[in-house]
């Protein structure tokens, strides 16, 4: 599966309350199917939330006179997230918490990536962020869907033979 869809506080009954429950799953799912195997995923993470709506109406901005908006919002939803690493649940969580605690947001979306070291003692992607979500409450007490993305590697063009030294690099001769 592509993304796995964890609901936490309650935000499953916000958005069915919102009737958002299979619009959000299937931007989730078309968000999966463009970035997947991509290289640059943050212009093509804004076509696609712009394209199923989620930043047509401007109100992206979480602080007034900073730099800081959400990746989308739409119906009092946010949306928010990063695929370079897990570990961004902390600063997703925080800009989300800024959103509700200002109240202009109901319920928020996570975007993170889903793979980890088969390795780690920690856990599955999922078990890790349903412990780390629980352990932050009270300071963090937002409703919250986290979306966990396989995206797998890049497809990077492979080299034409015979070009490149020993490192890739052409050296003319």
């Amino acid at each position: 599966m592509p993304v796995e869809i964890l609901h936490f506080r309650d935000a499953y009954k916000i958005l069915r309350k919102k009737r958002m429950v299979n619009h959000v799953k299937s931007t989730l799912e078309y968000v999966a199917d463009t970035l997947y195997g991509s290289l640059y995923r943050g212009p093509l993470l804004r076509m696609a939330l712009d394209e199923m709506g989620w930043r047509e109406n401007g109100s992206l901005q979480i602080l007034d006179g900073r730099r800081y908006q959400f990746k989308g919002f739409k119906k009092g939803i946010a949306i928010e997230g990063s695929f370079a690493a897990y570990e961004f649940i902390h600063e997703g969580l925080f800009r989300l918490q800024l959103g509700f605690d200002k109240g202009l947001i109901e319920s928020g979306i996570l975007m993170l990536p889903g793979q980890r070291s088969e390795k780690s003692k920690l856990g599955s992607s999922a078990e890790l962020a349903a412990a780390e979500i629980e352990q932050l409450y009270p300071t963090i007490s937002v409703p919250v869907t986290v979306a966990l993305f396989d995206l797998g590697s890049p497809d990077l063009p492979m080299e034409e033979a015979g070009e490149g030294g020993e490192d890739g690099v052409s050296v003319p001769a």
